[in-house]
Formats: C-alpha cells, sequence, structure tokens
C-alpha cells in the first residue's frame, strides 16, 4: 500500500493538481508502476484519509470517477479493488490544435487515417489563446489516453503541460521544453530559416529590398524573426520588418515575405492589379506550404505536416517512442 500513497504524494508538487486530481492520477500510476495489478485490492477510504489528510468525500468522489472509466470496481462490503488494470485508454485520444488553417488540416486527416476509426479521436483549438488552452486541459484531464499537444509559446504553457503524465502526452508543432522523457514530433525555427533565407539569396538579391510582415503581437516564431535579422546583416541585403501589410501597398522590386496567409493572398492580388508579375517584378516567399500555393506557384518553406500526422498516429498506436525534429523543406516555385 505504501508504493500507492507514495504515488499519489508525488503529485502534490504539480501546482494545477486539484486533491481529486492527485488521488486519481496516483492510482492509475501505482497500476501503470505494476505497483499494485487486477483484482487487487487497493486502500480503504479511511486508510488514505489517514495517510493523505484528504476529506472523505474527496476520496469517494474519485473513487467513482475511477469507477466510471472502468479502471476500479467496488465489491459490496469488501472494498475497491483494479478492474481491468487498462488505464492507457488508448482509444480515447486529445489532440489540441491552433485551429484548422490548410497545413493543420494536412496534419489531422494523416494522423485521423493513421489512428483508424476504432480510435475515439477529440479535437480541440486553442487558437493561440493562453486562457483558452488552460481550459481545454482543465476539462479533459484524466479523461484520455493520450494528448497530443502543439503548445502555444507562453510563460504559462508549460505549467499547464506538466500536468499530463509524461507517458500520455505527445507534442507537435512548436516544441516546449519539459523535464523528464517525453515523445514529441516539432519543429525548429531558428537554423533552418536562415538556411532557406542563405538558399534564396542569389534570387533575393536580384530585388531591392526584402520586407517580413511580422507583428509582435503575433504568434510567429520569433526565431524565424532573429534569423531574418541575421541574413540580412549576413548577407548585406537591404531588408526591414513591417507590422503588417497596408492593402495595395505592393510595389515593383521588393521581396515579400509573410507568415500570415491573409495578407499572402492580399499581396497577390494586388499584384495582380497592378500587373506585377511575381518572381519577376516583385518576389513573394511564404511559409508552411499547402497545395493552394503549390498551384500558384509560391514559393514556401515548410515542415511535412502530413508526414508529421501519419507519424504521430504510427507512434501512438504501436506505444512507440519518437523524438523528433522534423526538417524544413523549401519549394522553389515560380514567385521567386
Amino acid at each position: 500500500m505504501d508504493g500507492i500513497f507514495k504515488e499519489i504524494k508525488k503529485l502534490a508538487d504539480v501546482p494545477s493538481y486539484s486533491k481529486h486530481d492527485r488521488f486519481v492520477q496516483g492510482i492509475i500510476n501505482a497500476i501503470d508502476e505494476k505497483i499494485i495489478g487486477k483484482d487487487e485490492i487497493l486502500p480503504s477510504v479511511n486508510r488514505l484519509i489517514k495517510e493523505l489528510g484528504f476529506s472523505r468525500e474527496t476520496i469517494i468522489k474519485g473513487y467513482k470517477d475511477l469507477i466510471s472509466r472502468g479502471i476500479v470496481e467496488s465489491k459490496n462490503r469488501h472494498g475497491y479493488f483494479v478492474g481491468n488494470g487498462n488505464t492507457d485508454q488508448t482509444l480515447k485520444v486529445a489532440l489540441i490544435m491552433y485551429n484548422l488553417d490548410t497545413f493543420e488540416e494536412q496534419f489531422y486527416r494523416n494522423f485521423r487515417h493513421e489512428l483508424g476509426q476504432n480510435v475515439h479521436l477529440s479535437t480541440y483549438f486553442h487558437h493561440g489563446d493562453i486562457e483558452i488552452f488552460e481550459t481545454i486541459l482543465s476539462q479533459i484531464r484524466g479523461k484520455y489516453g493520450m494528448y497530443v499537444v502543439a503548445p502555444i509559446p507562453n510563460i504559462k504553457t508549460r505549467e499547464l503541460l506538466e500536468a499530463i503524465p509524461r507517458n500520455k502526452l505527445l507534442m507537435f508543432d512548436r516544441f516546449e521544453k519539459l523535464d523528464g522523457d517525453f515523445n514529441h514530433i516539432t519543429q525548429e525555427f531558428g537554423r533552418s530559416s536562415y538556411e532557406v533565407f542563405s538558399k534564396l539569396a542569389t534570387k533575393i538579391k536580384q530585388f531591392d529590398e526584402f520586407i517580413f510582415y511580422h507583428s509582435e503581437d503575433s504568434l510567429d516564431p520569433e526565431e524565424i524573426v532573429r534569423s531574418f535579422k541575421h541574413f540580412l546583416a549576413d548577407f548585406n541585403v537591404k531588408g526591414r520588418i513591417i507590422s503588417e501589410y497596408r492593402p495595395g501597398s505592393v510595389e515593383k522590386g521588393k521581396v515579400y515575405f509573410t507568415l500570415d496567409n491573409f495578407a499572402l493572398w492580399q499581396i497577390m492580388r494586388d499584384a495582380k492589379s497592378k500587373k506585377l508579375k511575381p518572381g519577376k517584378d516583385l518576389g513573394v516567399l511564404s511559409h508552411n506550404d499547402e497545395p493552394a500555393k503549390e498551384i500558384i506557384g509560391i514559393t514556401t518553406f515548410s515542415a511535412d505536416f502530413s508526414n508529421m500526422g501519419t507519424m504521430a498516429g504510427h507512434a501512438i498506436l504501436n506505444k512507440e517512442k519518437i523524438q523528433l525534429t522534423v526538417p524544413m523543406l523549401l519549394f522553389e516555385r515560380l514567385s521567386l
């Protein structure tokens, strides 16, 4: 029994866990660690009150929660026992994404396909809002066997992710450093962006100026901003960062770079209206590739989101360890 109490007490260091969360997750962790197994008796309510200092209501509610999930069974006048011992619940997966932009849809479609129809997948969108992110995590905590999460660059993110058991977390898209060992399929933006700019340097230098539309309030990776500045200095390229694109301001002789698809399509529309040909009169560079950009002929650099989705689904189904930083791919097309 001491091992069970130890697993519950360990979770006191997780700031976002309530006593109920610590009790439920502690029991689950004890089963996962083989401290207690199928059909073995669990501590009585009175013993738990004495050892943990939790209220009777908290412990009874926690046991009811575990019973509702099929993890624990209650035998009349004989106490609580471990049920089927299956705490993984891997047929229930929570996917937490930014939104459903085209490139993220590519991830989702391949992820869904790889999991197959027998896996229950619930999808949530935080839209880069830390309050929404926190609300989602608090509402779904402990209800899924796996949590596939695209983290937000925010000082609160690490604390929120710490509440997810490492063996149930798969981080994708952006990387957030956490203590301990966990699965991830994520991008690297700094070195890879600089390499892309460097490969395109000869083409960029054919134009008068390299303009990057980036707002400090946006979720654009700061690593890309730093790489852009280093590239300008290292390659002696004239360029600047502008917070937003002003409709109608497109000019001949410029290279325009943006991570915002809305601004991208406005630039292309304005270029067409002014009879400026991308790749000849001006240059256009975009981040995150998708079919529309390929068809129109826009030069992009991007992670392979389709493959990321396939690899994530495969790792979950096969319970495989995966810790991968995916390469950034450059697609050179007519716009630059």
